[in-house]
């Protein structure tokens, strides 16, 4: 049996399948392109919008390529786990920037699979096959801020 423990308030209630998607996004970002998190994420359950800063405007191939490893991603079903940390003993590369200045000592950690694993209060999906089809809507670059929009939706 799981405990329940409420760590931080949390004033948002996520649709499970593109919350999960955004974090699995994310790393793939921060792996192809050498970037950070997303700051600017509105993820729902028509339709998520989600922007990187990034050195260049991805390419159409490039955009092919995020939307298929996505899908490859999700469809390897890997485990979404939870563990519980002490802030000031977390795992290496574990960023903190993004917790109100009033988190708790204990943060939560999703971990999906040995891919990626963050900070986060959300709810999530079980394994990555329950997400549903990754299907990428379109893209914006903004030259001069360097930022680069994509936008998608999950079909279930």
């Amino acid at each position: 049996m799981e405990e329940e423990y409420v760590l931080n308030a949390h004033n948002k209630e996520e649709f499970p399948p593109a919350h999960t998607a955004e974090h699995l996004l994310n790393q793939l970002m921060m792996r192809t392109y050498n970037c950070e998190r997303s700051n600017n994420a509105h993820i729902e359950r028509k339709k998520s919008k989600i922007t990187y800063l990034l050195d260049h405007k991805p390419d159409r191939k490039e955009e092919k390529y995020i939307e298929k490893t996505m899908n490859e991603l999700i469809e390897s079903d890997m485990p979404v786990t939870y563990e519980f940390a002490n802030r000031y003993d977390l795992p290496e590369n574990i960023v903190l920037d993004r917790l109100p200045d009033n988190a708790s000592n204990t943060i939560r950690l999703v971990r999906i699979g040995d891919y990626d694993v963050c900070p986060c209060i959300g709810k999530h999906v079980r394994s990555t096959s329950q997400i549903g089809r990754f299907e990428m809507l379109g893209t914006n670059w903004d030259e001069e801020k360097k930022s680069f929009r994509i936008r998608f939706k999950i079909i279930q």
